[in-house]
């Protein structure tokens, strides 16, 4: 019986299966002279058909087997390939790198209390000028800034207020516990929103945990005192012109004034504004600032 001449077709490839071996090694593994013609490969004959004379029997693929690593010396780095250069990144020439000229560094300018976000508390006695200096201070400053009263905000209570005039007691002792911390809640939400903010306080030296460190503890240790503490003919003439609650009797101003006294070797700046009207204070207050953020004082 006659055959068709030449090779026949392969198998047809089933999914999940590899292709024949035969055309699996003609198409990986081209011929030694690259574009010549090459005569068909030998595939083994179908099942049932004699194999020619002389052929050689398709050996089945050998399973890979890896090779052990090669000993390193003691004492010597695994050679890392290396990667792959993506980024056209040119590597610099073996050496090392080209010092930069030691230059001393420019002298720190000094802090300007004008444009520094920052927290201020005034003190000083009734009719010092607290109130019109902190006013005006935050209203010519360059950046945004609010004036916190404690008398503003003790005045928010309107019914059953503990008005110190009529003698002091537990009730007017809690409301201004109420209003110094309200007041430091303020300070502290103004500053978390870069605001800075002035106080104004009648805190009294003799009383340091429920005045001054209680605004030390309301509002935080970045907080700046200032004393305001004119002579006492400058606040008795101030306080005649207050008007309603504000103002006190004479005997009462030169009390304060001289608890107020006590202030004098604290460390704290003070500044008499007894010559000096609000703008020229408000520009002292800058000053005194300056040099207390340069170099804050210990309270």
């Amino acid at each position: 019986m006659q055959h068709a001449v030449g090779s026949p077709l392969p198998p047809p490839h089933q999914p999940g299966q590899l292709p024949h071996a035969g055309w699996a090694s003609a198409a990986h593994h081209p011929g030694p002279h690259s574009g010549a013609s090459r005569g068909p490969v030998p595939v083994p004959p179908p099942p049932g058909f004699p194999a020619p004379a002389g052929a050689v029997p398709p050996t089945s693929p050998q399973p890979f087997v890896p090779q052990p690593p090669v000993p390193q010396p003691p004492g010597a780095q695994p050679a890392v390939p290396p990667a792959p250069d993506t980024t056209g990144h040119v590597p610099l020439p073996p050496g090392g790198p080209v010092g930069v000229p030691m230059v001393p560094p420019a002298p720190a300018a000094a802090p300007d209390p004008a444009t520094t976000t920052l927290a201020v508390l005034l003190i000083g006695p009734a009719g010092a000028g607290k109130t019109s200096v902190a006013k005006y201070w935050a209203d010519h400053r360059r950046v945004p800034t609010a004036h916190i009263s404690l008398d503003d905000v003790r005045e928010w209570v309107r019914s059953g207020f503990a008005d110190p005039q009529s003698g002091w007691n537990d009730n007017s002792e809690a409301q201004y516990r109420l209003a110094r911390r309200t007041c430091g809640f303020a300070a502290r939400n103004f500053l978390a929103n870069g605001i800075s903010c002035i106080l104004d306080d009648a805190v009294f030296p003799d009383r340091p945990v429920v005045g001054l460190g209680g605004w030390k503890r309301h509002v935080g240790p970045g907080l700046l005192p200032v004393v305001l503490l004119p002579g006492l003919d400058i606040v008795l003439e101030r306080n005649a012109e207050r008007t309603g609650n504000r103002r006190l009797t004479d005997e009462e101003v030169a009390r304060i004034h001289g608890r107020m006294a006590g202030w004098y070797g604290s460390g704290l700046p003070i500044i008499d504004n007894s010559q000096l009207d609000i703008p020229a204070t408000a520009r002292v207050l800058d000053e005194v600032l300056a040099r207390a953020m340069a170099s804050p004082p210990s309270w």
